[in-house]
């Protein structure tokens, strides 16, 4: 890359050398030639774009968002390095896992001049923040915001690259795929697993499979009840967890206290990643989880190895589903909005048109693009299971898999 002086030292340089010209008794022309040379390459700095990162750095859900912020940096050090003359640099701010502080950041970003936000673990934050965006003129990305009502507000602005349809069709096909013939699902109250609660229970009794609802509250402590249900009323072949990582804790830790007579159990967002087989070793093995990649990942294109290496160069250890999924939705927004800029409508408003009229064949979730509510309806959760050594295999779909499942397979 270039290297280019501070704009005051070639200044100063510029009139030294125009007052040696001049008293030399150059002619107007050679003075003005000699003016632009010596001034051109300030004009051709480096464009920097700022992008506001909103995302839970501490609280209840730090690790998903820790997770989501490394691989939005993975995408801004690949693009960095592939565009040299271009720069994305990141603001983050922590939201906590709180709606009010998420949209307290997203005013905090809007002050601070980003060209969009990149947003939210959950969609409890993603909901006010991105209506706060909207109201501030600005593109709101995310992979948190998968509940049904995300897209129902007509927001010109709201894009999100998962949802809860493809989460119910990776949990419902991978159960159909493994032969089980009743499913007890416990979901938190919250609105995205209340959603996918419902979807899934549709999507498992159309294909024929039995269904146990049961809610409990996001600040419940002790699973003991709900399983001792599961085990003695439901008797069922698998269970779905549908929550987040201290819910899947306290589930799993009652299941291998009380120990019901599963075959299966599976978890959508959250749940499948190398931090949990770290921390939880005696509680993952055999469990399934929604995922992209493979853990190790198995390099099945050149962008999985360029994602991964860098991966572990800027944090040193592997990555999950979060940061992979981050990393898709925060690659299109980048290329976005160097395509608005070289079209001239950056600074225009254009940034939500060029997003709508993306189309990428080859991401790590397959195809991507946004329909007229900014909503990915190609999305469909891969589903992974953990081995007893920590390893992650791609189970489900079919066409991706690393692994034939390991069926029937508890973690006790």
């Amino acid at each position: 890359m270039t290297r280019f002086k501070p704009r005051a030292v070639q200044a100063r340089r510029a009139v030294r050398t125009l007052r040696r010209l001049a008293g030399g008794g150059a002619s107007t022309a050679a003075l003005a030639a000699a003016l632009s040379g010596l001034l051109a390459p300030a004009q051709a700095h480096s464009t920097e774009w700022k992008v506001g990162v909103e995302l839970p750095l501490t609280g209840p859900l730090a690790q998903a968002g820790t997770e989501m912020y490394r691989g939005i940096q993975v995408a801004a050090d690949l693009f960095n390095r592939r565009h040299p003359q271009d720069k994305i640099t990141l603001v983050a701010v922590d939201d906590e896992s709180n709606p009010a502080k998420a949209v307290a950041a997203v005013e905090q970003l809007a002050s601070q001049h980003v060209v969009a936000i990149a947003g939210a673990a959950n969609s409890n934050c993603a909901g006010p923040a991105s209506e706060a965006a909207s109201k501030a003129g600005l593109v709101y990305v995310t992979s948190g915001g998968t509940s049904d009502d995300m897209v129902t507000r007509g927001l010109k602005n709201f894009f999100r690259v998962s949802n809860t349809p493809g989460y119910t069709l990776g949990m419902a096909g991978l159960f159909e795929t493994l032969g089980v013939k009743s499913v007890a699902i416990l979901y938190s109250t919250k609105d995205a697993t209340s959603d996918l609660a419902r979807q899934l229970d549709a999507a498992l009794k159309a294909r024929g499979v039995k269904t146990f609802l049961h809610a409990y509250d996001p600040s419940i402590s002790d699973f003991k009840p709900l399983i001792n249900k599961v085990k003695l009323q439901d008797k069922p072949d698998a269970m779905a967890m549908l929550g987040y990582e201290n819910d899947y804790v306290g589930i799993l830790r009652a299941s291998r206290v009380l120990k019901p007579d599963l075959k299966a159990i599976a978890a959508p967002w959250a749940f499948a990643s190398p931090k949990m087989a770290q921390s939880f070793p005696d509680l993952v093995p055999n469990v399934y989880g929604a995922t992209v990649l493979s853990s190790p990942a198995d390099y099945r294109s050149a962008d999985q190895r360029d994602f991964s290496d860098t991966y572990e160069r800027l944090f040193k250890t592997v990555s999950n589903y979060q940061s992979q999924t981050s990393f898709v939705y925060a690659q299109l927004l980048f290329d976005a909005i160097a395509s608005a800029q070289k079209a001239g409508t950056l600074d225009k408003g254009g940034l939500a048109d060029t997003l709508r009229a993306t189309q990428r064949d080859d991401t790590f979730l397959g195809k991507v693009s946004f329909d007229a509510r900014g909503d990915n309806p190609h999305y469909v959760a891969h589903m992974g299971q953990f081995a007893a050594n920590g390893k992650l295999a791609l189970v489900w779909p079919a066409q991706y898999a690393t692994a034939k499942p390991a069926y029937p397979g508890v973690p006790w």
